[in-house]
């Protein structure tokens, strides 16, 4: 399959953020070439600042000069906008998008939170509670997983 101009797609981001490293997995699950920007914890760059005015954030996916924020709808538009290049992300069926929206929400909201709970915390109930969660959080992504993959590796 073909490979895209490097300079039509741009990623503004730092490589230890998940929500940068999900961005990274869907652009080479659909083997697209892309320049990486880095940006620095800490600063924002004005293209950052002028490509998420509105959260200042990354990851964003600038496509042909047009940005694209959040990683979740970033992911999605990878899949959406690039269907003959590479295997597919999110599930065809309706109701399994729908199911593997709804866990990368609770990875988001739930579990993310819970594993930055265990690195922050210095309080010893705290960060046992929060290292319960994360391994709760953990056993059941692992029972979603087999259900999601119909047998599938």
């Amino acid at each position: 399959s073909l490979i895209m101009a490097r300079n039509d797609l741009k990623l503004l981001g730092a490589w230890p953020s998940p929500y940068v490293m999900r961005t990274r997995i869907a652009l080479n699950i659909k083997s697209l070439a892309y320049d990486f920007l880095e940006e620095q914890f800490g600063t924002k760059s004005e293209l950052l600042l002028k490509s998420n005015p509105i959260y200042k954030k990354i990851p964003v996916l600038i496509h042909d000069g047009k940005p694209i924020c959040e990683s979740l709808i970033i992911v999605q538009y990878i899949d959406e906008n690039w269907t003959n290049f590479g295997h597919s992300i999110l599930p065809s069926h309706p109701y399994d998008r729908a199911i593997a929206r709804f866990w990368a929400s609770y990875i988001d909201d739930k579990w993310f939170p819970a594993l930055r709970g265990v690195a922050a915390t210095q309080e010893e109930n705290a960060k046992k509670a929060a290292t319960e969660t994360v391994i709760e959080g953990l056993v059941l992504l692992e029972d979603v997983f087999k259900n999601c993959s119909k047998g599938k590796k």
